[in-house]
């Protein structure tokens, strides 16, 4: 359930001198929107430590539209990221405090463009073929092997790598036509410093339609790494199968993380099986990964689950994590 609040700009411009003399905005209104992800959980890490924390990630979220008339609408959204076991920001001291986006937009017929810090495209897309969403420490084969040796930025973050997200970038989301969307994002940033040599940029070609989806997607950091992911998706009834293959590379190095993942779901009234496999070459090294899960529905925004996860490195041997949690969305 979000939070949704709705006020006139004629309200608004009566709380403001400037804003009263226009009449233009008078005539506009907006919805500003509360949401969130709430996620805790008591399991142990792949590392043989027992925690209580997040499992998955937990956010807290304010978005807004603005009906500017003649379809166009201006966005915003603000969303940050905290673990619920100390209610600290996530990675205090090394991200920023809107961690997760920072984004003023205009949507319209053409599309949505949005300004600021946000997903990529690739990352922002990959979470569909991933029975978790690419979103659980414990179960997700995606969280360990998609996108391993290309972070989004390598230095983003107070001088540590940032996956996922672009800062000053520009982002755009096509309309759909014939079930296919396009999904494009850069960064405008370029910085001479150790690690980076130039603008990222991400691109991801998406299709769903009936109970088909897929994705094809190519991304380059500023540091002359890339990622090429390819996915797909069937659902038939109460079920789903899907599977995705990424190949990342280091530019400088050299390095090569070549990924394929296998997963399903499957509904049982309230309760979803959740079964996943992945297998990773790692330059010559060769990792397996298998999990399982299961979560219950209590109602539409509340869930128990629990996971399983199980990693085998070719030097490492192998190890095990497993946990339960609770989430809550707003």
């Amino acid at each position: 359930m979000r939070l949704k609040i709705r006020h006139s700009a004629i309200t608004l411009a009566c709380l403001s001198p400037l804003l009263c003399m226009s009449p233009a905005l008078a005539q506009d209104s907006s919805t500003v929107t509360i949401s969130g992800f709430l996620d805790a959980g008591v399991f142990r890490s792949f590392g043989k430590v027992y925690e209580l924390g997040t499992i998955q990630r937990s956010n807290l979220a304010f978005s807004g539209v603005e009906d500017l008339g003649g379809g166009l609408k201006a966005t915003f959204r603000l969303s940050t990221r905290f673990d619920m076991g100390d209610g600290m920001s996530e990675d205090a001291g090394k991200k920023p405090f809107w961690h997760d986006e920072s984004t003023v937009g205009l949507a319209g017929s053409f599309g949505k463009v949005r300004l600021g810090r946000a997903l990529s495209a690739l990352w922002a897309n990959d979470w569909e073929f991933d029975p978790w969403s690419n979103n659980n420490r414990v179960a997700s084969p995606a969280w360990y092997y998609w996108h391993a040796l290309t972070p989004s930025d390598r230095v983003s973050n107070n001088g540590f790598a940032e996956y996922g997200r672009m800062n000053n970038g520009i982002f755009y989301d096509s309309p759909t036509f014939g079930g296919f969307t396009a999904h494009l994002s850069a960064s405008t940033e370029r910085t001479e410093a150790p690690g980076r040599d130039g603008r990222g940029y991400s691109a991801s070609l998406n299709y769903a339609q009936d109970a088909l989806s897929g994705m094809l997607a190519f991304e380059r950091n500023g540091s002359g790494d890339r990622d090429v992911f390819v996915a797909g998706k069937y659902r038939f009834g109460k079920a789903a199968v899907m599977a995705a293959y990424d190949h990342s590379r280091m530019a400088d190095h050299g390095d090569k993380s070549r990924a394929a993942t296998l997963g399903a779901t499957y509904q049982v009234n309230a309760i979803t099986f959740k079964a996943g496999y992945g297998h990773q070459r790692f330059n010559d090294d060769k990792n397996h990964f298998v999990s399982l899960g299961a979560d219950y529905a209590l109602s539409k925004r509340t869930t128990l689950y629990a996971s399983l996860g199980h990693q085998r490195y070719e030097h490492e041997g192998s190890r095990t994590a497993f946990g339960v949690g609770m989430s809550h969305a707003f």
